[in-house]
């Protein structure tokens, strides 16, 4: 069977609550957009990368490298983001790749993997976990975990732990890493669905697509790179880059 071909949308705003210009913070000397569109494209995406923003200081910076598209800044989500800019988009390949601008050490294995689960036909989203060890807050709601089936199928994303360990077993818990790949006719439909009970609740909107009936791919990776989404992480992320 052929491999899927895809193309990677980066959605990428200036207005960020907890860390406003974000994408532009510096990272070694470096704006972040640009490591990680550099990190996109090392992924040798069949229709190449793509940066979804609302903002004319990021696109300057990201039009250096890519296009850029330029999307409503009300979208409420990345995916909107994403959904919105390939609506603008000539792309006719199979599969579209969600990549959040904070992610500048994204390894290509990762990329690749979400991509070659497209290759069963069942699958209309795909997204990445990890196993949590013994260092791991389990119990940190910004941490948000997955269960999956035998065929690595979701059955429940949460900020809570699961599954919960009544009986005093061992078990493996999954922390959720939030890169997603999709059939591009799926992001279409998953934007115009009303917002879900569950998706209000646990205030992740992948449960909205679990509820409507979606399937979503887990892909279990060894690889986390250190998120960014306070000024205080960059210390972590330069750091990192020393190693990386």
């Amino acid at each position: 069977m052929r491999q899927p071909s895809f193309g990677i949308i980066i959605p990428a705003r200036y207005g960020s609550t907890r860390f406003p210009g974000k994408p532009l913070a510096l990272i070694g000397g470096k704006p972040m957009i640009l490591r990680t569109i550099e990190a996109a494209l090392n992924c040798n995406p069949t229709a190449g990368v793509v940066v979804a923003t609302d903002d004319e200081r990021i696109a300057e910076v990201a039009q250096t490298l890519v296009q850029v598209v330029f999307t409503d800044s009300h979208l409420p989500s990345g995916t909107d983001r994403i959904s919105a800019a390939l609506s603008q988009l000539k792309w006719d390949y199979d599969v579209v790749v969600n990549l959040q601008g904070d992610e500048p050490f994204i390894a290509v294995e990762q990329v690749q993997s979400l991509v070659n689960a497209f290759t069963n036909p069942g699958v209309h989203i795909a997204t990445l976990k990890k196993k949590m060890g013994p260092s791991d807050d389990i119990g940190n709601p910004n941490f948000v975990k997955v269960v999956s089936d035998a065929f690595g199928k979701a059955l429940y994303f949460s900020r809570s732990v699961i599954p919960y360990n009544r009986g005093n077993t061992e078990n493996t818990y999954f922390k959720h890493i939030g890169m997603y790949a999709f059939l591009p006719h799926v992001l279409a439909e998953i934007t115009q669905i009303p917002e879900s009970m569950l998706e209000k609740t646990e205030v992740l909107e992948q449960l909205r697509w679990l509820e409507n009936g979606y399937t979503i791919q887990t892909i279990e990776t060894d690889f986390h790179s250190p998120a960014i989404d306070t000024p205080e992480d960059l210390i972590r992320a330069e750091d990192y880059l020393k190693t990386f």
